[in-house]
């Protein structure tokens, strides 16, 4: 995939949005509604229903439809096609304004910006620079009339995404590709609420992919909002947290209202803005709603087929249920082992042949029932654009892997929580210290891992030039990139290693990784 030139982007930026909604420079005064979602991560069955949410209201209200980032990533629809089915729809639903989570950077920002050419989303985002050039990447803001008045939207990105995108924000040598202002961020959006109220903006809205509390960078959208004045509200992302609407206090002591509406399409946002100018805001639960839009429920059938005669294929059967969640929900593959992660691992050696494998623990994304598995299922489990890659390693590269990476564990998920096979650990809760670190030699024997022996390691790119593992496979020699996508090598060993049919081997975690207090 080609890099588009800053200008050639621009120059796609430039031309007007498209926008599904009927929406008029002049007209009466009439409420605002202002639709939302983040966080949607391939949940594609609720677009038909958000746009048939807006057709019920367009009769006495303008209705805008807007997102709060987070949209490419996270199931089948978007991996199958590296994003293009997502904007598929979006663009059936006719959005007025979107902003960038960090799951947009997954398939690199190379197909970002390649997407961006083809469909013109109206994406904006302050804070998202060019490194090179230190031109803006895209528009701060749009500024949408509805009848008589004029309401501006602004985009925020988390800081996190240079860290927990890595690879896609910098280059093979690790130097920066794009910069996300980190220092900055409260500012820029500040700075361009201004010029959006100097434009003659009557209301602005923040759309926020920053979350409620920072995780790697010191900013998040309860600080932007401490750090602000003259903005209306900001719809929230990042977090995945349900906040049917509260206010906080701005810099000038106004109240700003702040919503969320959790993942997956849970629930539609709706933001009023009635003719006095007041502001009102509540959470529908996308289950309760009926009707859907025919052109984005057509859109939504035809990306359907296409994703079915690919990801129906047959890869084989388990009689195993893959897990990464417990029963309550918790995702214990970022905290313990779990059989779908040693499934995975022992995969990468087998198309490897290396020693040991290690892989993060965040790479691996839903349960999958027992039965019939087909490369759909396969997909949904392992989404990204993750290549199978091998390094040399020495075994103090390895304990320095296993040290920073299960320092959490058990008790604090942790997307670095290191699956394995061909080595076996034990964590000891109450100071996290390792112990009983070994590897499995070619005779079928377990021994010491020496710290200074080098051994053949595999992985996924992510985890050696991308944010995985703290970094700390980046100085490692012997980098080989296989080519095959971490869940084609899934696919390879499910049917010739194991003759299409996972095994009673896999019931439960083979006990590689062992916790005692």
């Amino acid at each position: 995939m080609k890099r588009l030139s800053l200008a050639l982007l621009l120059a796609i930026l430039l031309v007007p949005f498209s926008c599904g909604n009927n929406k008029v420079e002049t007209g009466p005064l009439q409420p605002i509604v202002i639709l939302y979602e983040n966080d949607v991560h391939c949940a594609i069955d609720g677009y038909a229903k958000l746009a048939g949410l807006r057709n019920t209201l367009n009769d006495s209200n303008y209705v805008a439809v807007v997102s709060a980032g987070d949209y490419l990533q996270g199931g089948t629809a978007g991996a199958l096609s590296f994003g293009a089915h997502i904007m598929d729809i979006q663009t059936a639903v006719g959005y007025d304004a979107m902003t960038l989570g960090n799951h947009e950077f997954d398939y690199y920002t190379d197909r970002l910006l390649e997407l961006v050419g083809e469909y013109n989303p109206p994406v904006v985002c302050a804070n998202l620079y060019d490194a090179k050039t230190g031109e803006r990447v895209f528009p701060a803001y749009v500024i949408r009339q509805y009848g008589p008045r004029k309401v501006a939207f602004i985009g925020a990105l988390t800081p996190e995404t240079a860290d927990a995108e890595f690879y896609a924000l910098h280059d093979e040598a690790g130097e920066d590709l794009y910069d996300l202002k980190p220092e900055t961020v409260y500012q820029l959006v500040q700075e361009a609420a201004d010029e959006a109220r100097a434009e003659g903006a009557d209301f602005v809205i923040v759309l926020s992919h920053l979350g409620e509390q920072p995780i790697i960078q010191n900013v998040d959208s309860h600080g932007l909002i401490a750090a602000t004045k003259g903005i209306d509200a900001v719809l929230d992302g990042h977090s995945h947290a349900t906040v049917p609407g509260e206010y906080l206090t701005n810099a000038a002591g106004e109240k700003v209202l702040i919503s969320q509406t959790g993942t997956a399409f849970k629930n539609i946002g709706k933001l009023v803005i009635d003719e006095e100018g007041k502001i009102s805001n509540e959470l529908i639960p996308v289950d309760s709603l009926t009707e859907e839009d025919p052109a984005v429920a057509e859109a939504l059938a035809r990306v359907k087929q296409q994703m079915d005669e690919t990801a129906a294929r047959v890869i084989g059967d388990s009689e195993v249920d893959l897990r990464i969640n417990d029963a309550s929900g918790n995702r214990m593959v970022r905290r313990s082992e779990t059989n779908t992660g040693d499934l995975l691992c022992d995969a990468m050696r087998y198309a490897t042949g290396a020693q040991i494998a290690l892989s993060n623990g965040g790479g691996i994304r839903t349960d999958v029932p027992a039965g019939t598995i087909t490369y759909g299922d396969i997909v949904a489990i392992f989404p990204f654009v993750n290549y199978v890659c091998k390094v040399n390693a020495t075994g103090d590269d390895i304990l320095a892997v296993l040290e920073h990476c299960t320092r959490k564990a058990p008790e604090v998920e942790d997307g670095d929580f290191p699956q394995c096979s061909g080595i076996r650990y034990t964590v000891h809760t109450s100071d996290h210290r390792l112990s009983g670190v070994s590897v499995l030699t070619e005779n079928g024997a377990w021994e010491p891992l020496d710290p200074e022996k080098t051994c053949s390691l595999a992985t996924i790119t992510y985890c050696v030039n991308g944010g995985g593992f703290g970094k700390l496979l980046w100085d490692c020699t012997g980098y080989e990139n296989t080519g095959i996508l971490y869940r084609d090598a899934v696919v390879d060993y499910i049917t010739k290693a194991l003759g299409g049919h996972i095994g009673a081997e896999y019931a439960k975690p083979q006990g590689r990784i062992t916790f005692v207090k």
